[in-house]
């Protein structure tokens, strides 16, 4: 098939479809979610879609930069507190403390990724089909935990803004929880991508790997400069520079063996945030998501072995969902990252954080790339991220069913529990 009707079919099955079909359940399940299930279903299906040219190698590159620019606003978004948001004025300042905050982030992630590593070095590895090329042992255990413990900052900044008023506050919470784990999600994801191409270490470096780091390093040195100068320069020159901040830490972090969604990630997140808020970050993020990304995760599902999607798989995601719905619920309720919050407020925002989104497909996809995940373990992973999705915001409802929650203005107190 010519190259562009290859790319007509495959916008027609990832964009186009998954859109009609939100549109048809009255928007009930996360747009974000729908190009996997439709990849998942074309690769249980069976029929020979390649002949028809999907997925499409123009498809590839674009839905790869699609994802790029999507890591890169997800780093620009963590530098932007929630504070920004004009809901969250409606908290009062003393109820968020940045060390609790960063310690109940700090617990919201170890759980889960503890609970999800012992639970697949000791039982999920074992399954027929989860034994990975390099994720044998300990290494793959860390992987799937890693998977576990994601909280999806990206999706839920759009679930946030889909709540009602006085709902938002527990969002913005939830948010300043996410941002933090976020940025410890992509750490660990490059410790553990590190520890896996350890064997090499650095004697293979020849002069390219040293220029990606400093390529790295002059980045992150560049936004702080940039941070503490008061003259901004125009639009055009910050749309410009972020464009070369994306490509030059996707090229650096790729160099360096890791993924280059790494790369972009940290690039976002070290541009300065005074010239970031100048820009649209909102809405690039939501044509990345709607309309470059949904390629790039249709493709991932499509790839998926479909001898992998059996009943054992669907069985493991079920239990990987509950370990990593109780375990996140169970962090966040026994530290919550407000000592105010109600015992059910506590839970939404637990709810909340149990989404797991769009980010844990990258990881899962940057892991089973780098042969650290199966195709069985991708596939349960992927299905987990779906679900996870779907059920946040019915979660968040039901923890929230018998209390109203209260919006609290500064100069006021909250009525005992």
């Amino acid at each position: 098939m010519p190259p562009l009707l290859a790319v007509g079919a495959d916008a027609l099955a990832f964009i186009l479809l998954p859109w009609l079909v939100w549109r048809a359940l009255g928007r009930s399940i996360p747009l974000a979610v729908l190009p996997i299930l439709v990849g998942l279903g074309l690769a249980a299906s069976g029929l020979p879609f390649a002949e028809l040219g999907v997925p499409s190698s123009y498809g590839d590159k674009i839905g790869l930069i699609g994802v790029l620019v999507l890591a890169f606003t997800a780093g620009l978004e963590m530098r932007q507190t929630p504070d920004a948001s004009e809901t969250v004025h409606a908290l009062p300042q003393q109820r968020l403390s940045v060390s609790r905050l960063a310690t109940s982030a700090a617990a919201a992630l170890a759980l889960p990724f503890i609970v999800g590593t012992l639970a697949a070095r000791y039982h999920f590895l074992d399954l027929p089909g989860w034994s990975a090329p390099r994720g044998n042992g300990w290494l793959g255990a860390l992987a799937v935990g890693l998977c576990v413990a994601v909280s999806a900052l990206p999706v839920l900044i759009g679930l946030v803004r889909e709540l009602r008023p006085h709902q938002r506050p527990l969002g913005q919470i939830a948010l300043g929880v996410a941002v933090i784990d976020d940025a410890v999600l992509w750490i660990g994801l490059a410790l553990l991508l590190l520890a896996a191409n350890g064997g090499n270490g650095l004697d293979g470096w020849d002069g390219t790997e040293i220029i990606a780091v400093g390529v790295l390093a002059l980045l992150a040195v560049l936004g702080a400069s940039a941070t503490r100068r008061k003259q901004l320069p125009s639009q055009a020159a910050i749309w410009l520079v972020g464009a070369a901040y994306l490509a030059a830490g996707a090229w650096a972090s790729s160099k360096l063996g890791l993924h280059a969604l790494l790369g972009a990630y940290f690039a976002g997140a070290v541009m300065a945030p005074n010239w970031a808020a100048r820009l649209p970050v909102e809405r690039i993020g939501l044509i990345a998501l709607f309309g470059l990304a949904p390629l790039f995760f249709g493709h991932s599902g499509l790839r998926i072995d479909g001898d992998a999607l059996t009943w054992t798989s669907l069985a493991a995601s079920l239990a990987l969902l509950t370990l990593s719905v109780l375990s996140k619920l169970a962090a966040v309720l026994a530290y919550p990252p407000s000592s105010t919050l109600s015992r059910r407020e506590a839970l939404a925002v637990g709810a909340l954080l149990q989404c797991k989104g769009l980010m844990e497909i990258v990881a899962a996809t940057i892991l089973r790339d780098q042969g650290l995940l199966s195709e069985h373990a991708y596939a349960a992973l992927v299905t987990l991220a779906v679900l996870s999705t779907t059920i946040t915001g019915p979660l968040f409802r039901l923890c929230l069913r018998r209390r109203q929650v209260e919006v609290l203005s500064p100069g006021y107190s909250r009525s005992s529990q």
